[in-house]
């Protein structure tokens, strides 16, 4: 079996927490791209639900598969949020953003009662850092923030590799709300919640791909079958 039959695996036990008359949020990325196209398969055969979408691409997705769709403005508080994650541990933290959604996926997740993670056993680590962690900035004062997550990663004794997320042809990439990623390949975070507070503290930093206390459940795909993970360290095999 692949990766993504390990993913799909995962993305079907989380399809088994809905029910009718759920307010869903949908993730972003490959694994969430999975879950939603098997929630529009449970939508024709009758679910009623609705769901508030973390990006554009999911909304197109989910709009073309007859999916109700919703806003936070009009539903303000969901039941769940089902997405995927770049990399996370056995405590449940998370790095997000490798799908350039990370403000709204934060936004979603914590304005819903529970948020579930999926993917397959490649995305879980014993620490955090392996897979660069995406900071979502304004614009104005790029170059002043870069150097400032630069210094600040020079007093926590991080590697100070940071790169401006570019589009393939040159052109830097930018957000659905029109701001930049940076993308900061540290390697190792031995303290994600020092480094989330510090980086809070930076001006230009909108938000950071650190996912910390959000995620309640991880349901994780390999050739074993499922593992499921939940706060705080459980770790039940099904």
């Amino acid at each position: 079996m692949s990766s993504d039959d390990f993913k799909m695996s995962a993305a079907k036990a989380a399809l088994d927490l809905i029910e009718d008359g759920m307010k869903v949020g949908l993730g972003t990325g490959s694994t969430a791209a999975m879950f939603i196209d098997l929630l529009g398969e449970r939508v024709k055969d009758g679910l009623d639900v609705v769901c508030v979408p973390t990006s554009k691409a999911s909304e197109v997705q989910a709009r073309g598969l007859g999916i109700d769709l919703t806003t936070l403005d009009e539903e303000p508080f969901l039941d769940v949020t089902v997405d995927g994650a770049d990399e996370l541990d056995t405590e449940l933290r998370l790095i997000k953003g490798g799908g350039g959604a990370l403000l709204r996926e934060k936004i979603v997740a914590m304005a819903s009662e529970r948020m579930i993670v999926i993917g397959d056993e490649s995305k879980v680590v014993d620490q955090l850092g392996r897979f660069p962690l995406p900071i979502e900035v304004e614009g104005f004062g790029l170059r002043s923030t870069y150097e400032m997550i630069s210094v600040l990663a020079l007093e926590l004794e991080l590697k100070q590799a940071l790169q401006v997320r570019e589009l393939p042809n040159g052109e830097f990439y930018k957000t659905d709300g029109g701001h930049f990623i940076i993308d900061c390949h540290f390697e190792a975070i031995p303290d994600p919640e020092e480094l989330s507070d510090c980086l809070s503290m930076i001006p230009g930093v909108i938000e950071t791909g650190l996912f910390l206390g959000i995620a309640e459940r991880a349901i994780i795909g390999g050739p074993e079958g499922i593992v499921v993970y939940e706060e705080p360290q459980d770790e039940v095999e099904v």
